[in-house]
């Protein structure tokens, strides 16, 4: 089934997400009562309290947004495979979305895939939510209502790696190291986003970090094709 997918009809992503609040004392009243309802099984499981589980608001879409966005796509030119990276990013949330659903509006006449790792449980989902939060429409490769599982053009990098295993999950940093691609995870990981953008205001940090995770995805599935890694010389950067 993999290699009846074309390479040049799919788009890779990752995106970065931050509390739309960094500090949990500065929620208004109600935001900290539904946060507590909505974290209850974090501080069950981890026995914490509501205020020392909202260093995982940023995966929740009620509780998070989006400041980064990366895109990731290959182009042949005389035979020779080109991988060329783009972001989206910066502090209005609205602004990003606009710009990467217009993206995905451009290619839907081309049938573009949509891959990313984990992105079934969350990049996928996250966007659509955070899109509809913001009041823009959905695109179509997003509005999944009425569609069929085999009218979605979703890829997930850990899904497939899963082999129908459902319990099963492997990190993008440790399926890199099988398959000997250079570690995304360098500088930053998910953990460190909050308080880079918070308290560094380092989204450029930030921005090459989710470009990294989007050029390991894009690696981990030419060697799922049984394909060569794509050389650095090769990897575009455009601003």
């Amino acid at each position: 089934m993999l290699q009846k997918i074309d390479l040049n009809k799919i788009i890779f992503l990752d995106i970065e997400t931050v509390p739309l609040e960094y500090d949990f004392k500065n929620l208004p009243r109600k935001e900290i009562e539904l946060w507590d309802k909505k974290s209850k099984y974090v501080q069950r499981y981890q026995d914490i309290s509501a205020e020392e589980a909202y260093n995982k608001a940023g995966i929740y879409a009620e509780f998070g947004k989006i400041i980064c966005i990366s895109v990731g796509y290959f182009t042949e030119e005389k035979k020779n495979l080109k991988l060329r990276v783009k972001s989206f990013f910066g502090d209005e949330e609205k602004t990003i979305l606009k710009a990467f659903n217009s993206l995905l509006n451009k290619t839907l006449k081309e049938n573009y895939m949509l891959c990313a790792h984990n992105g079934k449980e969350f990049d996928f989902p996250f966007i659509g939510r955070r899109t509809l939060i913001n009041g823009l429409k959905l695109p179509s490769q997003l509005d999944l209502a009425g569609k069929k599982p085999w009218e979605i053009p979703h890829l997930d990098t850990m899904e497939l790696w899963k082999f129908g295993d459902y319990k099963h999950f492997t990190s993008l940093e440790l399926l890199a190291h099988v398959f000997g691609i250079p570690s995304p995870k360098q500088d930053l990981d998910g953990s460190m986003v909050a308080k880079t953008y918070y308290e560094e205001n380092d989204l450029e940090r930030i921005k090459k970090y989710c470009q990294n995770d989007v050029v390991t995805i894009a690696q981990l599935f030419l060697k799922y094709k049984g394909k060569d890694l794509i050389s650095k010389e090769n990897i575009e950067i455009i601003d």
